[in-house]
């Protein structure tokens, strides 16, 4: 597997409520600066990747531009990034090219820019196709908005389609869930991500549902445990359509997996450009560990050249990484191949904590394969949480 390459493009045309990412509403008038510090720092990858003492790859099989709302772009803007990286890494021919858009944001141009730079897959953030519980949020497109973009992509040829959706917005019912899984699966979209809705200090609606208040909208939220029954309902739901599980916030048709998020959960390498953009490469130092780094998370000193923050990733913390990151899956992580990387007296500290979590029916076992049960999957962080120190647990108790 090849490298993949992600940009960030915090820009929005409105900030929404429930969102924690470092993006935001700006002046068009930086727009110009912050591709060149992008562009810039993409001709300069193989000197950052010596700098971190990381191992960099020149196949690349993916490109993911993230935001924020990467096509608020003007089309010169979005072709200079991608002739950037084409400059400097070989792109396979069949590599995976994913572009999120706001629903409403595609315009002709923008449209055809994607094309001529090889945009072959399109991630929408509908997030409801309820109206009503989109407005809620500060999103600005409407139901039929969606469908158009849909048909407008699928007229330009491009078939791999995902669709985000939250569950747990404001207004939110049962029957408003089942509507917008209803919907998403008649648009024939190949590949769907759903999210719990995040309560936390990063978002003015997390802010606001800490705070007990009723600023945007915060006192129409389901509560918890409604939320896990609509996450519960999706996964049925998608499933009975063709649409399996893959990872736990994933699904998708055979076939139409995201290969650019796959590296994330398995650990491949992968180069970030752009506001918090975040990168993962084989250490040179230690060919069984790696090294993590991560551009600044504002504008601001991003833009002025903030130094990158820089993880050491050894054979202990990797291990970690293997458990949190592949129990996402739902294939899970095989010990045998996590013996084969890392060691087996590494592998075997964790051994406690999987036959604790077994016990508690939180994962399952079959031969060398270790998988979150559905009642794992969500209690997923409170696993996760539990493999953070399990190379310092003994084997037996």
């Amino acid at each position: 597997m090849g490298l993949g390459i992600y940009i960030s493009v915090p820009f929005c045309k409105t900030k929404c409520s429930y969102c924690n990412f470092a993006s935001d509403v700006f002046s068009r008038a930086v727009f110009e600066r912050y591709v060149d510090r992008v562009c810039l720092d993409i001709a300069s990858a193989e000197q950052i990747a010596e700098e971190v003492d990381g191992r960099i790859e020149r196949e690349v099989d993916s490109i993911y531009l993230g935001g924020g709302t990467p096509t608020v772009l003007d089309a010169g803007q979005l072709q200079r990034m991608f002739d950037a990286v084409r400059e400097q890494f070989s792109v396979q021919p069949d590599a995976e090219i994913t572009v999120e858009c706001a629903p409403g944001t595609l315009s002709p141009a923008v449209l055809e820019s994607l094309l001529c730079c090889g945009v072959n897959r399109v991630s929408l953030g509908v997030q409801s196709f309820e109206d009503r519980e989109a407005a809620s949020v500060g999103r600005l497109h409407k139901r039929t908005t969606v469908l158009e973009d849909i048909a407008r992509l699928r007229a330009a040829g491009i078939e791999d389609i995902n669709i985000d959706l939250i569950a747990g917005l404001p207004h939110q019912t049962e029957a408003s869930w089942k509507n917008s899984l209803a919907e998403t699966i008649m648009t024939g979209a190949p590949h769907v991500s759903v999210y719990m809705l995040e309560v936390d200090g990063d978002s003015r609606l997390g802010r606001e549902l800490i705070a007990g208040g009723t600023r945007y909208h915060a006192h129409f939220v389901p509560d918890e445990d409604a939320v896990a029954d609509f996450y519960v309902a999706a996964c049925e739901t998608l499933d009975s359509a063709g649409i399996a599980q893959y990872e736990i916030s994933n699904f998708a048709r055979a076939g139409f997996e995201s290969r650019h998020n796959l590296k994330y959960w398995t650990r491949r390498p992968y180069l970030g450009f752009g506001v918090d953009a975040h990168s993962m490469l084989v250490s040179k130092v230690d060919a069984a560990a790696s090294v993590r780094f991560s551009a600044a998370d504002s504008l601001e000193r991003y833009v002025a050249g903030s130094p990158l923050l820089k993880t050491a990733v050894p054979r202990s913390a990797a291990l970690e990484e293997v458990f949190f990151l592949g129990l996402r899956l739902n294939r899970g992580v095989d010990l045998c191949k996590a013996t084969a990387q890392l060691g087996s007296e590494q592998v075997e500290g964790t051994q406690y904590t999987v036959a604790e979590l077994i016990s508690e029916e939180l994962l399952q076992r079959d031969g060398d394969l270790v998988r979150l049960t559905p009642r794992g999957r969500l209690l997923s962080n409170e696993v996760f949480e539990r493999f953070i120190s399990a190379s310092d647990v003994p084997a037996k108790a």
